[in-house]
C-alpha cells in the first residue's frame, strides 16, 4: 500500500501567514475573503461565506436552513451556535402514524423553524464586527446569477422529477422546463430580493438613529416577523402547514459551550447530543492511536478497527441522542473512560459486526428502543442530498467551523421569497419511544456537526464535511491523517475514505445497510477483499459519486503564525488565502 508519507494530493496545500478561508464551494470562499480583506473577523467572513453557499450551492444547502456554527475566539473559549429550528407548536406526532403510515413525507408538513437566518446572526451579533448588509453582498450578487458548477447540476437533474411538483421550485430550478447545465448562468431574483430586504430593513433601523444592535435586530425582524414572514405563514395557511407567527417570532438560536475530549494529544470539539457531534468523541474513545498508526494507514486492521468502533458509537447515537431540551441523553456517562473500555471489548479484531449491535447501557438501565429500521440490500446510491461547509481563521487568531445545509428538492419554495423553511424534520423518527420522535418544540437529531480541533499554544483547526451519516465519518479518518500519520491538510483530505451504513439513516424513511462497508476506488482492492473476509459486506463506491464527503479545514500554527488549508476535490471547495 502507498506511504502515508508520501505526497499524495494533486492539489498543494494553500499556505499564508494573514488570513485563510475553506469551503465548499469556490464563491462562498471568496465571499469570506473579501469580508477579511475588508477588515472583518473570522465571524463576518464565515456568515458571509455560510450566506453565500445557500445561494451557490441552493441543491443542498439553504439561505432558511439550518446551520450548525462553531466559533473559538483568540481568547480561547469555544462556543457553539445551535443553528437548528424546532417542529412548529402545532406539530402532530399522531398525524404521521394515522396518516402517513409511520413516516414523515415530502412536502411541507415536515418543515420546521428556519434556523439559519437567526444563527449567522446571532454568530455576527456575539463574536462580529460588521453589519449584516456588509456581509450579504457577495450572496446578493450571487443570487442575481452564477455558473452553474457540476455537482449542482448532477444534484438538480437527479432530482429533477422531485422539483417539478411545486411550480415555485420548477420556476427557479428547472428553467426552461429543464435542470441547468454546467456553465449556464443561474438566477435567483426572488432569493435576491429577499436578502436584499434584510439588508434594507437593516439600514432603514440604522437611519432611525439604532446602532449596530439594532441593526442587526431589524434585519432578523425582516425575517422572522416582516414581509418574509409573512409570506411564509400565508403559504403555509393556505396549503395546510405548521408553522405559526409565534413559531417564527420566539426562534433564537441557543448559544452553548462546545463538548470537549482529549484524543491523541489534542483537544476535540463538538456540538452537543442534538446533532450527531458526540458520536465523533465516542468512537476515538473506542480507539488505540499506537496500534492504529502500527497497522499502518488504510490497511484492513486500520479500516476494520475504525468501522467497528463507528458502529457502536452509531448504535448509541440511535439509543440516546436527541433534543436535551426534552431528553435527558446520558453524556457524561457516554463518554466515560470506563465505558468506553466495555464497548471497546465488543470489538473483534478478526471479525465485523453483522450489524448495528444494541445501544449501550452506560447507566445500568435499559436503553431506549431506536426503533425497528427498514433493512436495504445494496448499497446507497444517487446524488448526495444535502450540506455544505465553511472554515476560517483571521489575523487575531480567531476560528470559524460552520456547516450550512438543507435542501430545495423535498418541500416547496415560498412563493416570491425564493426560500425553503427548513425540512430537517426529515431527520426525525414516528417510533413510539425513539429519542429523537418528533413533538412540538422539539427538535430534530441534526447531521451537520461542525467540529473544532486544537493543541494549546501549538495549533488551532476548524474542520468539517457535508455528508449526512458519513460526515462524523470522514472527519475522523481525516483527523487521523494528520494526527497519526503526520500528513498535511491537503494530503489528508485527498486520501481515500471508507464509510459504514450499519445503522438507520438519519433521513427518513431511515433505511439501513446490515454490514455494509463502502470503500472509496483508490483503497487497494486486496484491503477490500481483506475486509470481505473478516464479514464486511463490502462495496465500491464509483467515481464522481461524491458520497465520501468533502472535508475542508485550515489549520493555524501558533508558533509559526502559518496557516494551512486543505479543500476536498471531490466537490467543488476552494481555499483561499494569504
Amino acid at each position: 500500500m502507498p506511504d502515508p508519507a508520501e505526497p499524495y494530493a494533486q492539489r498543494p496545500a494553500l499556505r499564508g501567514t494573514r488570513h485563510m478561508v475553506s469551503a465548499g464551494h469556490y464563491g462562498a470562499a471568496h465571499a469570506a475573503f473579501a469580508v477579511l480583506e475588508a477588515g472583518g473577523n473570522a465571524v463576518d467572513a464565515a456568515v458571509a461565506g455560510g450566506i453565500a453557499l445557500g445561494v451557490v450551492q441552493p441543491d443542498i444547502v439553504n439561505v432558511a436552513g439550518v446551520a450548525p456554527i462553531m466559533i473559538r475566539m483568540a481568547d480561547g473559549a469555544v462556543w457553539t451556535i445551535a443553528g437548528l429550528g424546532p417542529w412548529p407548536r402545532a406539530a402532530d406526532p399522531e398525524h404521521f402514524l394515522s396518516a402517513c403510515g409511520g413516516t414523515i413525507p415530502e412536502g411541507l408538513l415536515r418543515t420546521v423553524v428556519p434556523a439559519a437566518p437567526d444563527a449567522w446572526i446571532t454568530a455576527l451579533a456575539r463574536f462580529g464586527t460588521m453589519r449584516f448588509s456588509e456581509v450579504v453582498q457577495a450572496a446578493i450578487r450571487f443570487a442575481e446569477g452564477f455558473p452553474v458548477h457540476p455537482l449542482m447540476a448532477d444534484t438538480i437533474a437527479g432530482y429533477a422529477e422531485k422539483y417539478a411538483r411545486w411550480p415555485s421550485n420548477a420556476a427557479i430550478f428547472l428553467p426552461g422546463g429543464r435542470p441547468p447545465r454546467v456553465g449556464e448562468l443561474f438566477v435567483q431574483a426572488d432569493l435576491a430580493r429577499s436578502l436584499r430586504y434584510m439588508a434594507d430593513e437593516e439600514r432603514a433601523a440604522l437611519a432611525r438613529g439604532g446602532d449596530r444592535a439594532a441593526g442587526l435586530e431589524a434585519a432578523r425582524a425582516a425575517f422572522y416577523v416582516g414581509d418574509i414572514a409573512q409570506a411564509i405563514l400565508r403559504y403555509h395557511r393556505e396549503e395546510g402547514g405548521w408553522l405559526a407567527a409565534e413559531d417564527l417570532a420566539a426562534y433564537r438560536s441557543p448559544v452553548e459551550r462546545a463538548i470537549t475530549r482529549r484524543f491523541a494529544g489534542v483537544d476535540v470539539h463538538t456540538c452537543g447530543a442534538w446533532c450527531q457531534g458526540p458520536v465523533l468523541h465516542q468512537a476515538l474513545a473506542l480507539l488505540d492511536p499506537e496500534a492504529l498508526r502500527a497497522a499502518g494507514h488504510n490497511s484492513p486492521d486500520y479500516l476494520h478497527a475504525i468501522i467497528e468502533a463507528l458502529k457502536l458509537a452509531f448504535a448509541d447515537r440511535e439509543g440516546f441522542y436527541g433534543d436535551p431540551e426534552f431528553v435527558d441523553v446520558p453524556l457524561e456517562a457516554l463518554l466515560d473512560p470506563a465505558y468506553a473500555a466495555a464497548r471497546a471489548a465488543m470489538i473483534d479484531p478478526a471479525r465485523a459486526l453483522p450489524d448495528m449491535p444494541p445501544p449501550g447501557d452506560p447507566l445500568g438501565t435499559a436503553a431506549a428502543s431506536p426503533g425497528a429500521p427498514l433493512p436495504m440490500p445494496g448499497a446507497p446510491s444517487g446524488p448526495p442530498r444535502d450540506t455544505s461547509y465553511i472554515s476560517v481563521v483571521d489575523r487575531w487568531g480567531n476560528a470559524v467551523s460552520a456547516t450550512p445545509s438543507d435542501v430545495s428538492s423535498d418541500t416547496p419554495v415560498i412563493p416570491g421569497t425564493g426560500l425553503c423553511p427548513s425540512s430537517r424534520g426529515s431527520q426525525s423518527f414516528t417510533a413510539p419511544g425513539h429519542p429523537s420522535r418528533v413533538a412540538p418544540c422539539k427538535r430534530p437529531r441534526l447531521t451537520p456537526n461542525p467540529i473544532m480541533i486544537e493543541r494549546p499554544g501549538e495549533f488551532v483547526m476548524p474542520l468539517g464535511t457535508p455528508g449526512g451519516d458519513v460526515q462524523s465519518q470522514a472527519m475522523l479518518q481525516v483527523m487521523l491523517n494528520m494526527l497519526l500519520f503526520g500528513m498535511d491538510p491537503q494530503d489528508a483530505v485527498e486520501h481515500p475514505r471508507a464509510a459504514t451504513y450499519s445503522f438507520p439513516d438519519s433521513f427518513e424513511p431511515h433505511v439501513t445497510y446490515p454490514g455494509r462497508l463502502c470503500l472509496e476506488g483508490r483503497i487497494d482492492r486486496a484491503t477490500g477483499e481483506a475486509l470481505a473476509a473478516r464479514g464486511h459486506q463490502v462495496s465500491w463506491w464509483p467515481d464522481r459519486i461524491w458520497r465520501a464527503g468533502a472535508v475542508c479545514l485550515v489549520q493555524a500554527d501558533q508558533r509559526s503564525g502559518i496557516l494551512t488549508a486543505g479543500a476536498d476535490p471531490r466537490r467543488a471547495s476552494y481555499a483561499v488565502g494569504w
